[in-house]
């Protein structure tokens, strides 16, 4: 099969298109054709460093969806032909940049029929990392105040129609020109953070979601209310931020994303009720991941970048 894969850790230039064997396919496991794969930043995060993975040769990438095309000894929810989406393991499942995946058949949940592939590989990781943080960790009920940073980004936009649909009131952080768009998703107020600082002006927050991290998790603190809660996918000061949340009475948490066929299931159930939609702003053919991933680190996408595995999707 073709992946993109690379032999050194550095800049996007080190990606390339090898031929690799299939996937294993061990016990509980299903084989997935990959028509499409989404793209994160941690995926450039790992080419550059190894973070997780530790020295290459690796294929990165861990959202994709597809058509299972076998399964394993004692699966019994998929079947070969099904359409799935859904996330390998995170962090040492990597391999979604490949023309073929395998995992846990409950990483998985099948396609739902109005959305398509591309569309389906850009959803897994950003909407399983704002579903584990709004609804699994802060508990969000309606009627809470809830703070999104990066509310454009790719977490960021599925984070705020996940906040509205438990019936949030939702502020989000985006720059003056992506203001329009995270309305159009739902958000109640939108703050340009490049004139205006959030913390001087946001308050009684009950929920704060954090994927910017450097000093907006502790600027945030000022904005909560007592007992809330703040959830950071991106920590560089932890320890600050902790020993400051005390002080305000909030809870401080630091999600790392996990596979969970629960959460595709909710994620799979608000796309097919119409309240959840991912908004792509790039596909590129798989041969082009280092371009892509070039895209993204620029920080200026909005939504999801999306790699097309099979010519068709």
């Amino acid at each position: 099969m073709r992946a993109i894969s690379q032999e050194v850790l550095g800049g996007p230039e080190v990606l390339s298109v090898v031929e690799r064997p299939l996937p294993a396919l061990g016990p509980s496991d299903v084989l997935v054709r990959v028509h499409a794969a989404g793209v994160n930043p941690t995926d450039w995060l790992h080419r550059n460093t190894g973070l997780y993975l530790g020295r290459p040769p690796f294929v990165v990438g861990w959202d994709v969806s597809g058509v299972v095309e076998a399964i394993g000894v004692g699966v019994t929810i998929l079947e070969p032909g099904d359409e799935v989406f859904g996330m390998l393991d995170y962090p040492r499942g990597a391999g979604g940049y490949a023309e073929y995946a395998a995992a846990p058949a409950r990483n998985f949940v099948r396609k739902p029929e109005g959305l398509d592939h591309v569309h389906a590989a850009a959803l897994p990781v950003v909407a399983l990392t704002a579903w584990q943080a709004l609804v699994d960790t802060a508990r969000i009920q309606p009627g809470q105040r809830v703070l999104i940073h990066a509310a454009a980004g790719g977490v960021g936009h599925v984070a705020v129609q996940i906040a509205k649909a438990r019936g949030a009131y939702v502020i989000g952080t985006a720059s003056a020109g992506k203001h329009e768009f995270v309305r159009g998703l739902g958000a109640d107020e939108v703050i340009d953070y490049t004139t205006t600082d959030f913390a001087e002006t946001v308050r009684d927050v009950d929920v704060v979601f954090d994927a910017v991290g450097g000093d907006y998790g502790l600027r945030s603190l000022r904005t909560m209310r007592p007992g809330g809660t703040l959830v950071a996918i991106v920590f560089s000061n932890r320890e600050q931020v902790v020993a400051q949340a005390k002080e305000y009475g909030v809870r401080v948490k630091h999600l790392t994303v996990e596979a969970d066929q629960a959460g595709m299931a909710a994620v799979a159930e608000l796309v097919e009720q119409g309240r959840l939609r991912v908004h792509v702003d790039a596909v590129l053919p798989l041969e082009q991941a280092g371009e892509a991933q070039r895209r993204g680190e620029t920080g200026r996408t909005t939504g999801k970048l999306v790699l097309a595995v099979r010519s068709d999707v």
